[in-house]
């Protein structure tokens, strides 16, 4: 006799009943491993053979955090990683958010509250009543211009020219800043990935210069050997913050002009002085004993160069010889110092230390976890019981991280596939490409998610690169964490939702595309109440650290200002004449003691609430770049 069991991920399979009850003896078994337990009870992932290459740990923190937040390591040097991260993580902004690989959009446009969610039922809890409103666009984060690199000048800029192959990036007669495709995901608690980005491409494996792990077979790296430099092999395990940091200083919509590389950004880095155009808290939790007293960044005597010699060993950069873009010596032309050859591997080892370090385990529910029951109200208990139960929620968002895309999820089902390893090659592919779902959100044909391939024609997929089928992994993307859901709004890839009752209303019908092949059977009808709806949004505000909310150490920061669109005529960037002028808002510095009010919400950004001075990052202060 057969059983009919649909594998969680991507797949219904026909299996014998041993083998069918062995799948879910050994799935609850795995579950109940990955209890909601304190996120403190989870080590923070590190590799293994970091002293090979680093020999002052905390000076690799504070070279990452003067990275992340410097807007220096854009092309326009207005645009830093914490431009798409300055909130809670994640993006916070309302103009010019805009996106829509497949069709058409408003560019500019000004987001309202009654625009969400983007796909609208008439009965929002039936998913097969009348749709109002069905859109393709999404909302992403506003990154540079699209222009083209021409030179680096003496003084550290980049010269470029306009391009004009983004025609839907304009406003009358200028262009004005892209937009991503898919919704920016928070970089707190991003340590526990294995995989990161929406669609995985970012590998656990950092080879030195690109995200895509053993697909680049490389030498990514010169080492000093015996007084000469050597070309050397990268590999980094438990190393997808690396393999993330790596990604955006190159992408043109991101950050970076079209033809400029890791040596020009090099080259403009390493003599500068960091954050030399923001201002820097005296207390920084990381920064502040290095800020510049006199004025912006931190201390004038102090360079990138600086910063890279007291972190890494000297065989990475003490070199007086010179080696070419693919870091041989002794070649016609070599341009590079070593140093400049491996930056890119410093960048993002730098970058993987300072992110490491984000992790908000401190949270009303950690405590409820550790013993001290009375930290969640009725409410929150109950919303907390719908969690774990009948909400099938725990199936993707399982152990403290709350989700399946973890290294405490896949430790833990490395035995099951070992216990499952044979004939059942769905399953196989579940544990291969763990974390990664369909759920409904949009046609998988919009975005291919999971099914993508990198940059050396190598599939994202796990379980595809091991030729395990069937597949089905279109559509599929990584399962977010849902620590601090409360301030990292809009939700899903697409930014489609924009608030956490839209999202549990998503998840209580059953998804949007109730016929889709590919949503997993948990994506069901649950019919919950209006109070369930209520009760699940109120536990999943427990998630939120105040430290967060706060912005407290570790999570305070440098300031910066952050393009945030444009008036409906706007005037010219005298630099860029084709260009508009963008409007800059000052997200203000902040020391290791935090804000004395919240952050705002996205829902509360889109009302207006906490205009008054009672929320941060309001938006409403003006700033001029320098």
């Amino acid at each position: 006799m057969t059983s009919r069991f649909r594998v969680g991920k991507h797949h219904k399979v026909s299996l014998d009943r041993g083998s069918a009850k062995a799948l879910v003896l050994t799935f609850s078994l795995s579950v109940a491993l990955l209890g909601q337990v304190s996120l403190k009870t989870v080590p923070v992932p590190r590799p293994s053979n970091l002293d090979h290459y680093v020999r002052d740990s905390q000076s690799l923190l504070v070279l990452g955090k003067a990275l992340f937040w410097d807007t220096q390591v854009g092309s326009d040097s207005q645009t830093a990683c914490g431009t798409c991260h300055f909130h809670a993580g994640a993006d916070h902004r309302a103009q010019n958010q805009l996106s829509n690989p497949n069709g058409a959009f408003t560019a500019n446009h000004r987001l309202l509250l009654d625009e969400y969610p983007f796909r609208k039922f008439a009965n929002s809890s039936d998913n097969r009543s009348d749709v109002l409103r069905d859109s393709g666009q999404r909302t992403g984060s506003a990154g540079v211009f699209r222009r083209a690199f021409s030179a680096l000048t003496a003084s550290g800029s980049e010269e470029a020219v306009e391009m004009f192959d983004a025609p839907s990036f304009r406003v009358g007669d200028f262009n004005i800043r892209q937009v991503t495709p898919r919704n920016t995901p928070t970089v707190i608690n991003a340590v526990f990935n294995v995989r990161n980005f929406r669609d995985g491409r970012a590998s656990d494996i950092f080879t030195g210069r690109t995200p895509f792990g053993d697909s680049d077979t490389r030498m990514n790296a010169v080492a000093v050997v015996n007084g000469s430099p050597v070309p050397e092999f990268v590999r980094m395990v438990q190393s997808s913050l690396a393999s993330l940091a790596v990604g955006p200083p190159m992408n043109t919509t991101e950050m970076s002009y079209e033809g400029r590389t890791w040596p020009v950004l090099a080259q403009k880095l390493l003599a500068s002085t960091p954050l030399a155009r923001q201002s820097v808290a005296p207390d920084d939790s990381v920064l502040g004993p290095f800020a510049n007293a006199a004025g912006r960044g931190l201390s004038p005597a102090l360079t990138y160069l600086a910063l890279v010699q007291t972190a890494f060993r000297p065989e990475y950069w003490d070199s007086t010889q010179l080696v070419d873009e693919i870091g041989r010596a002794g070649t016609p032309k070599p341009s590079l110092t070593i140093a400049q050859y491996n930056f890119p591997f410093f960048f993002g080892l730098a970058i993987q230390s300072y992110l490491s370090t984000l992790v908000s385990d401190d949270s009303r529910f950690d405590q409820f976890a550790e013993g001290k029951r009375n930290v969640l109200t009725p409410q929150e208990q109950n919303g907390f019981f719908l969690f774990q139960g009948g909400g099938f929620c725990t199936f993707c968002h399982g152990g403290p991280e709350f989700t399946g895309a973890s290294f405490t999820f896949t430790a833990v089902h490395g035995s099951v596939d070992s216990v499952l390893s044979g004939p059942i090659n769905s399953v196989a592919t579940f544990f291969s490409d763990s974390g990664f779902f369909n759920t409904g959100v949009r046609p998988g044909s919009e975005d291919p998610g999971l099914e993508g391939r990198d940059d050396f024609d190598m599939p994202f997929s796990i379980a595809e690169r091991r030729s395990i089928k069937p597949l089905a992994i279109r559509g599929a993307f990584k399962t977010p964490g849902l620590r601090n859901i409360e301030f990292t709004g809009p939700y899903f890839h697409n930014g489609g939702q924009a608030t956490l009752e839209q999202v549990v209303e998503f998840y209580s019908r059953g998804g949007d595309l109730p016929d889709s092949p590919g949503t997993p059977v948990e994506i069901t009808p649950l019919n919950l109440t209006p109070q369930d709806i209520a009760d699940l949004s109120a536990f999943l505000k427990t998630l939120s650290d105040n430290r967060v909310r706060f912005e407290r150490a570790p999570f305070d920061h440098p300031e910066i200002c952050v393009p945030v669109g444009y008036p409906d005529q706007p005037a010219f960037d005298p630099a860029f004449p084709t260009s508009a002028a963008d409007r800059w808002t000052r997200i203000p510095p902040v020391g290791k003691l935090g804000n004395s009010v919240p952050l705002q919400t996205f829902d509360e950004l889109l009302r207006g609430v906490g205009s008054d001075g009672t929320r941060a990052h309001t938006l409403l202060e003006p700033c001029s770049v320098h």
